[in-house]
C-alpha cells in the first residue's frame, strides 16, 4: 500500500529550556498531544490510527519532532492535524498537571527504578560541559516540573513554536504538486511570529581531564563512561564523519579493537560500546559528545580500561588503520546508513533533523559516499583528537541508596534514552525510542 511519512521538526530542545525549568521541553512535547484548536485530547492519535498509521514525538538536545507514517490517502488528514496544533494547542491547567505526573512517572520507570537509568546521557554532560544549556539534565528535576505554569507553557509556545522555527517534511509515495497545495491550504493562514534567537552553546575548549561519580542503587556492576567533545558537523563535517568511522573501528564488530582487547581472553569488561552523539550521530549541534561506555566487574579498576582505550587511540593516531580496517569500517557504516534510511519513518525524520539542525537535508543521500571518502589520515586525526587531557570520565558506582535531596525526593533525574512521548496513547500505540 502506498504510504507517506510526515514530520514537523521544531528548532527547540532541552538545551533551549530556561534555568529552573529542567525537563520543560519534553513536558511541552507531551502537551502538544493534548488537543488543539479543532482537535480533542487523544484525537490526534485516534485519527492517525483509524487511518491505519502510527504517530509519535521525541525531544532531543536541539530539536523536537512530531512524526507519523500513514497510507498515502491520509496525507491531508495528517497535514491538517499538524497545522492545527502549530496554530493553537490546548494548554490547560488540567492537562499540564496531568502531564507533569505522567513525565514524573516516566522518569521513575526509565531512571529511578531501572539499572543504569540515565547513564550516561543526563549525567555525563554535567562533567564534560560548563554552561547550563549543555550541562543540565534534559529529563528534568521533579521540583522544576512541578513548578511549571500554563503561562510559561504559552510563552514557550509563542517563542519556540512559530512556523518560522519549524521544518515540515513529507516523504514517500505522493504527488509533490498536490502536496504543496495541501500544505498551503492548511498551513498558509497560521499567523507568522518572529524566529527565536539561537541559544548560545559554544564553550571554550576543555583545559584538562575531568571526572565524576554517579551512584546507582539498582546497578548490579560498576560502569564507566568517557566523553570527548566532537568536531562541529556544520563546519567540520569530514572530521565528524571520521569520528563516526573511528567508533566502528573501536567497537563496531565483535573483533573490533576494543572488543578484542577488553572482552576476549581475560576480559576486563562485560560490555563496551562507542558512539557519536548523546542520542546518535548527527542529531545535535556542536558541542556534542563522543562516548565510550563500559560495564565491568568490581575487581577491575576503571584505569585499566582507560589505559587500553588510550593505547588503541595512540596506535591509530601514530600508525593509522591496519590493512583493510578503514575500508571495512566505511562499508559497515555506509551499509548502516542505507539500512536506516530505507525505512520511511527513519528517512522522514532524518531529512527533517538534518534540515533543521544544519540546513542540509540532502545529507541523507550523501552520507554513505562521504563516509567512504574518509582517509587513513582523517581517521588518525580523529583518534588523536580523543586525548586523555580533554575528556570527562564518569564512574557509575552501585550503591544501596540512591542520591536524595533533603526532602527525600529523587535528585536531578537522569534517563537512559531521549525523552519521548509515552503516555495517553492507544494501548497498542507504543512509543518508539531513539537509541
Amino acid at each position: 500500500m502506498p504510504a507517506v511519512g510526515v514530520s514537523v521538526h521544531y528548532d527547540v530542545g532541552f538545551r533551549s529550556e530556561p534555568e529552573g525549568r529542567t525537563g520543560f521541553a519534553h513536558l511541552f512535547e507531551h502537551l502538544m498531544f493534548q488537543g488543539s484548536e479543532s482537535i480533542g485530547r487523544l484525537e490526534h492519535f485516534q485519527r492517525v490510527q483509524a487511518a491505519g498509521g502510527t504517530a509519535n514525538g521525541s525531544t532531543h538536545q536541539d530539536h523536537t519532532d512530531y512524526y507519523q507514517v500513514v497510507p498515502a490517502a491520509a496525507l491531508e488528514q495528517v497535514l491538517f492535524l499538524e497545522a492545527d496544533r502549530m496554530r493553537a494547542p490546548r494548554l490547560t491547567e488540567d492537562s499540564l498537571r496531568t502531564q507533569v505526573e505522567v513525565v514524573k512517572e516516566e522518569i521513575r520507570l526509565n531512571v529511578l527504578n531501572r539499572p543504569y537509568g540515565g547513564f550516561p546521557w543526563t549525567v555525563l554532560p554535567g562533567v564534560l560541559y560548563d554552561t547550563y544549556p549543555n550541562a543540565h539534565n534534559g529529563y528534568g528535576d521533579f521540583r522544576d516540573l512541578e513548578q511549571a505554569t500554563v503561562e510559561e507553557c504559552a510563552a514557550f509556545f509563542d517563542t519556540y513554536y512559530p512556523p518560522a522555527n519549524a521544518v515540515l517534511t513529507i516523504a514517500g509515495d505522493f504527488d509533490p504538486d498536490r502536496a504543496l497545495d495541501l500544505v498551503r491550504r492548511h498551513f498558509g493562514d497560521i499567523p507568522a511570529r518572529p524566529e527565536p534567537a539561537a541559544v548560545p552553546l559554544l564553550e571554550p575548549p576543555s583545559t584538562g581531564a575531568r571526572s565524576g561519580e554517579h551512584p546507582d542503587r539498582h546497578a548490579p556492576a560498576p560502569a564507566l563512561a568517557a566523553g570527548y567533545r566532537m568536531p562541529d558537523p556544520a563546519t567540520e563535517l569530514d572530521a565528524y564523519l571520521a569520528q563516526m568511522l573511528l567508533s566502528t573501528v573501536l567497537t563496531g564488530t565483535s573483533t573490533a579493537r576494543l572488543k578484542r582487547r577488553l572482552t576476549h581472553g581475560t576480559p576486563l569488561v562485560t560490555d563496551i560500546s562507542t558512539g557519536c552523539g548523546l542520542f546518535g550521530a548527527l542529531t545535535a549541534r556542536a558541542p556534542d559528545t563522543f562516548l565510550v561506555v563500559a560495564t565491568h566487574d568490581a575487581a577491575t579498576a576503571p584505569e585499566r580500561i582507560l589505559d587500553v582505550l588510550d593505547e588503541e587511540l595512540a596506535d591509530l593516531a601514530a600508525h593509522g588503520p591496519r590493512g583493510d580496517e578503514l575500508t571495512r569500517a566505511a562499508m559497515r557504516a555506509a551499509a548502516g546508513m542505507h539500512r536506516k534510511h530505507d525505512g520511511l519513518e527513519a528517512r522522514t525524520r532524518s531529512l527533517g533533523t538534518l534540515e533543521v539542525l544544519y540546513g542540509r537535508a540532502e545529507l541523507v543521500d550523501q552520507l554513505p559516499d562521504r563516509l567512504a571518502a574518509v582517509t587513513a589520515d582523517g581517521l588518525a586525526a580523529a583518534a588523536a583528537a580523543l586525548r586523555p587531557d580533554a575528556r570527562a570520565v564518569l564512574r557509575l558506582v552501585p550503591t544501596d541508596r540512591a542520591a536524595e535531596d533533603p526532602a527525600g525526593r529523587p535528585a536531578d533525574s537522569p534517563a537512559s534514552r531521549p525523552a519521548e512521548y509515552a503516555a495517553d496513547r492507544p494501548a497498542d500505540q507504543e512509543p518508539e525510542h531513539v537509541p
